[in-house]
């Protein structure tokens, strides 16, 4: 009877669980989902790798106004922590955990298509912490901006492989800068953004460290917008500027821990001290580099020993290269790790395409 009475109770549980996530049954195996459980199939679908949530976070910033925004990644084990810390609108304190809901949002009549598509629906942050081990906003204030930090199982949701590679830049068909080369890691991915946005956002990437010391040099700058800000609660402080505040080390410790940047004492004191520099923001360090870049060139009348391709040239065909995979990957369901390698030897040119196996 005991065995009976826990097989009835088994199928009546899983009855339940079913009846939570469908709606109607058609008969045949067709249903109709419940709004939950199709928001969490999508939920799964729209952030596949950890540079997924990254891009989303970056755009939850953009349209909230930011002119600034602070991006620290760093890992711990398996765990991929990013904080992002911007200057836009903030959040009032009674949405800081309806925000994470799905189909909330602040842009009812804003949807906005961009190259990683369409934003505006409300299912960003959902979607982001549905797939994270935790998603939380850290510290607000309306019109002085938000920190967010989000944690991930990269055991559950993968990163690539190589996370220190920066990008390297060519040109598009309208000749405006853009990512031609290098793994499509996170670094890219805030590389890609900050470039699309550089016009009105500056992006900044690095380890806590770097960025608590790019915020402290700008806060004590001609930007910083509380003289005063020593005599001032820093919680009075727009966030971007209230590590300027900081009266000494532990202080400054304090403080960065309220944007989700954790340091050491020492660390702090070399900050204060001068010792870490400020980061440059993102879209610059790529411009410098690619000036660099255009200078090389090669004279195929100068060496004749085999086929030489300039590095724009072969940056082009790259970038075309992963361009037309896009179509054999849509169809197999493929990803690449990272753009095509070109190798160029004698006569020959050699292409070779790694797949990203994935989960």
């Amino acid at each position: 009877m005991a065995e009976s009475d826990d097989l009835i109770s088994f199928i009546a549980s899983a009855a339940g669980e079913e009846n939570l996530r469908i709606e109607e049954s058609f008969g045949n195996g067709f249903v109709r989902l419940r709004v939950a459980e199709a928001e969490r199939r999508q939920a799964k679908q729209d952030i596949r790798f950890i540079e997924d949530a990254v891009v989303e976070l970056l755009r939850n910033a953009r349209d909230a106004g930011t002119t600034a925004l602070f991006v620290a990644s760093f890992k711990t084990g398996e765990t991929r922590t990013i904080v992002c810390i911007d200057n836009g609108s903030g959040v009032p304190e009674a949405m800081r955990e309806r925000i994470f809901d799905a189909r909330v949002t602040s842009k009812l009549e804003t949807m906005r298509m961009d190259q990683w598509g369409v934003h505006g629906r409300g299912m960003a942050l959902y979607s982001i912490r549905h797939n994270a081990l935790e998603a939380y906003v850290v510290s607000t204030m309306v019109h002085g901006g938000t920190a967010i930090s989000v944690s991930f199982d990269t055991n559950s949701l993968s990163e690539r492989a190589d996370q220190s590679t920066w990008p390297v830049l060519g040109k598009d068909d309208d000749g405006e800068p853009c990512c031609v080369k290098g793994p499509r890691n996170i670094i890219r991915t805030v590389a890609e953004f900050a470039l699309a946005e550089r016009n009105t956002c500056a992006v900044y990437l690095g380890t806590p460290t770097e960025i608590a010391a790019t915020l402290y040099e700008r806060s004590l700058g001609a930007e910083y917008s509380a003289p005063d800000s020593l005599l001032a609660d820093p919680a009075s402080l727009a966030l971007c500027d209230r590590i300027g505040a900081a009266a000494d080390a532990a202080d400054f410790v304090s403080i960065a821990r309220t944007l989700g940047l954790e340091l050491s004492e020492r660390t702090a004191q070399r900050i204060m001290a001068g010792r870490i520099p400020a980061l440059p923001s993102v879209a610059s360090r790529l411009l410098a580099t690619q000036e660099r870049a255009d200078e090389r060139r090669v004279d195929l009348a100068r060496d004749r020993r085999g086929l030489k391709i300039a590095s724009d040239d072969a940056a082009e065909f790259q970038e075309a290269l992963e361009k037309a995979f896009e179509v054999l990957g849509e169809k197999y369901y493929l990803e690449l790790q990272h753009s095509p390698r070109v190798r160029v030897a004698g006569d020959r040119i050699t292409v070779t395409f790694d797949i990203d196996k994935g989960e």
